[in-house]
């Protein structure tokens, strides 16, 4: 076999997993996905080994719920065809290793810088020297917005190139936020230390990165999460959801100009995060997530009380939502604006709500269990128009569906107990793999770990890294002023992508 194949949060010797050749390596990850809407790759990355580059690709098969990994080993001063020729989906994953490695890819598309990660092969490149694309044409004219947002939200740019009020193209320049986390990961030597690392990836997907994270370890560790630390985890991830989707849809809300839409909504995502403050002492799950123990232990009183919020949460959620997907000067603008086609979506490899909005299904809870959602029985809203008002509906539905199994959790409450035995070492020359749904989409955290049992290499995934590209197909041709609305509805990450 020229891959191994392995099942999410599992550990396995990095010996084992097969060492090709370059040509062998891309036929078979093109063989993989080629034809096969079913998998699409989850990670794919390099670290050095001497003066060579060992390359890592692990590609998700949702079918059979196994993932495929695959190695090669490169000289960075060598070019190599790139995958990215036969198939989108690799096109950031080759930016990522050209700009971190100095490794040339013939063919590839569009080879730009992703985030100027401080350690960069080129350091000559840099923000203001950033390739943009152009259309010499005196008809039309370029737009920049940002760095800075007028909101005070994360840095990006966004250049538009416009035909009167119509984008024709827009680029979206990233990288602000670099902060050297993965680094981070490996010169922090205390396990609390990268615990808080990992709740520092994006602020908004808290619950959903340090779940990734504390599953890695544990796998590594070798030690099996007990029944009430899937319950917490699942818990805290689907308050995430709830919290994140109602503050989305008041956003949306502002960005129409419905103000009873935006103010209803953003009050309705107050009470949720307060509950989350109540439990674990922070509103954004900060310090509520550790591996192999639980530190805020979740009684029947917590119990009763987040029922009675959801009691008061539901019936004013679901008045406003009869109010906005009936109002007709709402849904002109959100029907058909920003549209991404399936197509689309399976080519560029889009992740989470941004494939499930035009009906490809993307999820881990479903094709890669892990927590208690085999036990809830998960299944995907799936949207097919691709537009803003997909993007809504996914929203308020999945903010149902999150208050059905958190009431069925809420009916077997666990009994806790405090602390778990956690191995000090993690298992030596090993790699792992971790993969959970957050509410933006599927996160990725890889491991691999030295002859000593530490942390060798560590790797991230956030979703916006598939999903930017998303954002710039679904504002082509549509009015500059629909931008702000078509941004909200994805409201993807500026730092986890940049990490």
């Amino acid at each position: 076999m020229n891959y191994i194949s392995i099942k999410n949060n599992q550990t396995v010797p990095i010996a084992d997993i097969p060492v090709l050749d370059y040509q062998q390596f891309r036929e078979t990850n093109i063989s993989l996905l080629i034809k096969h809407s079913d998998r699409h790759c989850v990670n794919y990355f390099g670290y050095a080994q001497g003066n060579s580059i060992k390359l890592i690709c692990c590609i998700a098969d949702d079918s059979t719920h196994e993932i495929c990994i695959s190695s090669c080993i490169v000289d960075p001063s060598k070019k190599f065809e790139s995958m990215s020729s036969k198939l989108l989906c690799f096109e950031r994953f080759e930016r990522e290793l050209s700009e971190n490695f100095g490794i040339t890819f013939v063919n590839h598309p569009w080879m730009k810088p992703v985030r100027y990660s401080y350690n960069r092969a080129d350091k000559s490149s840099v923000m203001d020297n950033y390739p943009f694309f152009n259309i010499d044409s005196e008809e039309l004219h370029e737009v920049g917005v940002g760095p800075i947002h007028a909101g005070v939200i994360e840095p990006g740019h966004f250049r538009f190139i416009c035909n009167g009020e119509q984008i024709l193209h827009l680029e979206i320049q990233l990288g602000y936020q670099h902060r050297g986390l993965e680094d981070l990961f490996l010169q922090k030597k205390n396990l609390l230390q990268r615990v808080t690392l990992a709740e520092s990836i994006a602020g908004d997907t808290v619950a959903g990165h340090t779940s990734a994270f504390c599953y890695l370890w544990e796998s590594l560790s070798g030690c099996d999460p007990k029944p009430e630390i899937d319950f917490y985890r699942t818990l805290a991830l689907e308050l995430e959801r709830i919290a994140i989707h109602t503050g989305d849809l008041s956003a949306i809300c502002t960005d129409i100009a419905y103000q009873l839409g935006s103010s209803v909504f953003g009050r309705l995502r107050t009470p949720i995060i307060n509950f989350t403050q109540e439990w674990g002492g922070n509103r954004l799950s900060k310090g509520l997530i550790r591996p192999g123990k639980t530190q805020f232990p979740f009684t029947k009183e917590l119990g009763d009380r987040l029922n009675e919020v959801l009691n008061t949460y539901e019936p004013d959620f679901n008045e406003m939502c009869t109010e906005l997907f009936k109002l007709p000067s709402a849904l002109s603008r959100l029907e058909r604006t920003g549209i991404v086609s399936y197509e689309d979506v399976l080519s560029i490899g889009t992740v989470g709500m941004s494939a499930r909005m035009s009906g490809l299904t993307r999820d881990i809870r479903t094709s890669h269990p892990y927590a208690l959602y085999p036990q809830l029985n998960h299944e995907p809203i799936l949207k097919h128009h691709g537009d803003v008002y997909s993007r809504a509906q996914i929203r308020r539905e999945e903010i149902w569906q999150s208050m059905s199994y958190i009431r069925q959790l809420l009916k077997n409450i666990p009994k806790s107990k405090t602390n778990y035995d956690m191995p000090n070492k993690l298992q030596p020359n090993a790699f792992s793999i971790s993969l959970v749904e957050g509410w933006r989409g599927e996160i990725c955290h890889c491991a691999i770990t030295d002859s000593d049992g530490d942390l060798a290499v560590y790797k991230v995934k956030d979703p916006s890294f598939h999903n930017w590209l998303a954002l710039a197909l679904a504002v082509r041709n549509n009015e500059i002023s629909d931008f702000p609305i078509c941004n909200k509805s994805f409201n993807l990450s500026y730092c986890g992508h940049d990490l």
